[in-house]
């Protein structure tokens, strides 16, 4: 089965052919990042407008990659959700045109199941064997912060999520404070390198209701007033994008250890934008007591190449959409 996938849940307008949901033959994505850089985030509005543009040129571009005809194309897979409601509008109507035009039947994919099965494509850095059942996945990205308890294929559960900030978000505001820019995930990176990570203490461990819960309002917030007592004086930038980064790459690490505990798990997968941070990666790789899987960086962030490996395992689950589907920016998963 061929399936051509196609992704707008945020900046990013993505399109891939996937062939039984492992093998890769097109990949193309149109990044918003340097128009929306200059404004220190994303403007939904531009972003809808941005896909607009983008959407045909880069299907046609995946499709001329792929060097496939419409006929040997067996289904058009699509994310309808979670992400930006204008963003994802786009998508979705073309896949429905698409869709009806080309006469194939319509897959709708959640965005946070591409990510937990982008690793299941045969490709350069990703496992050679598939991730054993069952697994922890930790999604972490601009928008989404969720632990997910995978059982089997297309059997998942979320069991934490983040009650406020995502720690992407979280990233990107706290790199506006220090004027790193956008976005802010690997500014603060880069200038953590050079910083004391100790040098300021924030609260890495949130006061929350439930063990598995996420929260980074209360770090941001940290950060903004330690600025703030710096007004007027050289702020110390380096060792506070260090102390900021352990203090989040804390909270990650032992809230998922510590899912742990309640879900059996024979392995921890990382995904989402924020899975490139090299230190997230070492840090629970040393303390797990199991083995950590993360994909390749450009599999982590926005891409249609992982909305195809999602896609095709609903297709053998019988899992198809009318072509009344729907986006549901708020979409859960499991």
């Amino acid at each position: 089965m061929r399936i051509l996938a196609i992704e707008t849940s945020c900046d990013e307008t993505a399109a891939a052919v996937v062939e039984e949901g492992r093998i890769l033959l097109s990949h193309v994505v149109a990044s918003q990042a340097a128009f929306h850089a200059k404004y220190g985030g994303i403007f939904p509005e531009i972003a809808a407008r941005m896909h607009v543009e983008a959407i045909v040129p880069v299907t046609r571009e995946a499709m001329a990659q792929a060097g496939l005809s419409w006929e040997a194309i067996d289904a058009i897979a699509v994310t309808y959700g979670p992400g930006l409601p204008g963003s994802l509008v786009v998508g979705v109507s073309f896949a429905k045109a698409l869709a009806f035009a080309r006469r194939k039947p319509l897959i709708a994919v959640n965005h946070l199941e591409g990510h937990l099965y982008a690793h299941r494509l045969r490709v350069e850095g990703n496992p050679p064997e598939d991730i054993p059942f069952p697994f922890l996945a930790l999604i972490v990205s601009g928008g989404h912060t969720e632990l997910i308890w995978v059982r089997d294929l297309l059997d998942h559960r979320r069991v934490g999520w983040t009650i406020d900030d995502a720690a992407g978000e979280a990233f990107d505001k706290v790199a506006r404070l220090l004027g790193l820019g956008f976005p802010g995930g690997p500014a603060i990176e880069r200038r953590a390198q050079e910083g004391d990570p100790q040098a300021f203490s924030l609260p890495a461990l949130p006061k929350v209701d439930h063990p598995l819960w996420f929260s980074f309002s209360g770090l941001k917030t940290a950060v903004l007033r330690i600025v703030e007592r710096f007004e007027g004086r050289a702020l110390p930038v380096a060792d506070l994008a260090a102390s900021f980064q352990a203090a989040a790459i804390e909270q990650l690490v032992t809230k998922t250890l510590e899912a742990l505990h309640h879900y059996e798990a024979r392995a921890i997968l990382i995904s989402g934008g924020v899975s490139a941070n090299r230190r997230l990666r070492e840090e629970m790789a040393r303390r797990a007591p199991v083995p950590v899987y993360v994909p390749p960086p450009w599999l982590c962030t926005d891409n249609a190449a992982m909305i195809g490996a999602a896609a095709a395992l609903h297709a053998y689950a019988g899992h198809f959409a009318s072509l009344d589907l729907d986006v549901d920016p708020d979409a859960k998963i499991g």
